[in-house]
């Protein structure tokens, strides 16, 4: 017993010496809590941060959980028991979609020196919810030998991507798994009207390659000469993975730049450590690490993107009005069921009926009627299986993020069966069409072959 206590009074005496005490080993124990990060970035960009910000902060651990947008996204909607303090990452509709289903948490903004919009486009969200912190620009990556190979010219703008030369050579990700891809349906969608929109979307298609499971496995393929074009961002074109590829990203004059978010989550455990975080995410010392070859974004502050923009215009994809991420949110679940549905699943057939359209309107068809019938067959194969109207009374809960992990309700099954029904009896009608259009036998055999 006196032993013990002999340990006991040593042990007291050396922390008294030390400064401190048991209470305050205690409390700082305490306040050494891990701050949860939902992120859909990789371990190249939020490693550099995650070192800096522990060296300023020690007392902060920092834990990643880091899937996609959309799984990420679902990961905060539908784990509501699992800890997670910060939601981080590009697709804005996605903290718009958070934000509607009351997942975060209001947030002062920081002094960064930044206008209030970029590009026609808020860096903050308007209602205080989520703040900019890099901006990114969305474009085309290719390469130049092998377009070269294949005799294909550089694409400058949106439009080119739906010319018939490309048919097979372009390269996606599909929205429902990329929110950098859902940006930019979106953009399409917003700019140029739902069915239009669709339309263009429905001819890119018919261009595909190839729908890759991951936002990096467009560059990827590009790199490794699958196909010759790629939609992507700058960051994922520019990785440093792709530095002796032969890679080229260009940004088209209609181009969508927008802000990288970040926002504290509404069940957030350690708000203080989160408060900090985005501090630091936005001071100069976090913005420099945005300029790292391993990270590669351009900064939000003025003072270190200088150089990194190209310069404002009225030409942008957005031209007409800016991105409604709100309406985006509204309709986030409908339009990737649509794009799967009608894109994806659909692509070899779209390549089918595209490539035989192109081939007949190269042949001069007299015949008013079968003129005619060619237009009708092109304007259903650019159908979306729901009208913009039918958008507009299609219950909310049907339109924002569907279910994954929990069975569907029988409204979203009813729904799912409408627009598989629609967009196949859309298509064959048109491959029927197309079967009827025509010269004689031995005049449409260019167009057979």
């Amino acid at each position: 017993m006196l032993k013990f206590r002999f340990v006991i009074l040593a042990a007291l005496q050396l922390l008294a010496f030390a400064g401190l005490s048991m209470p305050v080993i205690a409390a700082q124990a305490a306040e050494k809590r891990d701050l949860v990060v939902v992120t859909s970035y990789p371990p190249s960009f939020f490693e550099p941060f995650r070192r800096a910000f522990e060296k300023a902060n020690p007392d902060i651990r920092t834990s990643i959980v880091q899937r996609n947008t959309a799984s990420a996204t679902r990961f905060v909607m539908e784990k509501a028991d699992v800890p997670a303090d910060i939601f981080w990452a590009s697709a804005t509709d996605a903290f718009e979609l958070l934000k509607r289903s009351g997942e975060l948490r209001p947030i002062a903004p920081r002094h960064t020196g930044a206008a209030e919009k970029v590009f026609g486009y808020p860096v903050n969200d308007p209602e205080g919810y989520y703040l900019g912190f890099a901006l990114s620009g969305y474009g085309f990556v290719y390469n130049q030998s092998y377009l070269a190979q294949n005799k294909l010219p550089v694409p400058r703008d949106w439009q080119d991507l739906l010319n018939p030369i490309y048919s097979g050579q372009i390269g996606i990700t599909t929205p429902s798994r990329s929110g950098t891809t859902h940006l930019i349906v979106e953009a399409l969608l917003q700019t140029y009207g739902w069915e239009k929109g669709w339309a263009m979307l429905s001819q890119l298609g018919g261009n595909l390659s190839t729908v890759t499971a991951r936002s990096f496995g467009v560059a990827s393929g590009v790199a490794q000469r699958r196909f010759s074009i790629g939609i992507t961002i700058d960051f994922l074109a520019n990785a440093p993975e792709f530095a002796d590829a032969g890679n080229v990203f260009i940004l088209p004059p209609d181009t969508v730049f927008v802000p990288a978010s970040i926002a504290i989550l509404s069940r957030a455990r350690n708000v203080s450590a989160a408060e900090r975080f985005i501090d630091f995410v936005l001071s100069e010392d976090g913005q420099k690490v945005l300029l790292l070859p391993a990270v590669a974004r351009i900064p939000l502050n003025p003072a270190l993107n200088k150089g990194l923009l190209p310069q404002e215009s009225d030409d942008g994809l957005l031209k007409y009005g800016g991105f409604d991420a709100a309406l985006s949110a509204r309709r986030y679940g409908l339009v990737n069921l649509i794009f799967d549905d009608y894109i994806v699943r659909r692509r070899a057939t779209l390549a089918r009926l595209w490539k035989r359209v192109t081939d007949l309107e190269a042949i001069e068809i007299e015949d008013a009627q079968q003129r005619s019938t060619l237009a009708r067959a092109r304007r259903l194969l650019g159908t979306p299986p729901l009208s913009a109207s039918d958008v507009e009374n299609t219950d909310e809960a049907l339109k924002a993020e569907w279910p994954r992990s929990i069975a569907r309700s029988p409204a979203h099954t009813a729904l799912t069966q409408r627009l598989r029904a629609t967009i196949e009896r859309n298509l064959a009608t048109a491959e029927m069409l197309l079967s009827s259009v025509g010269r004689p036998a031995t005049d449409l055999q260019p167009w057979r072959q």
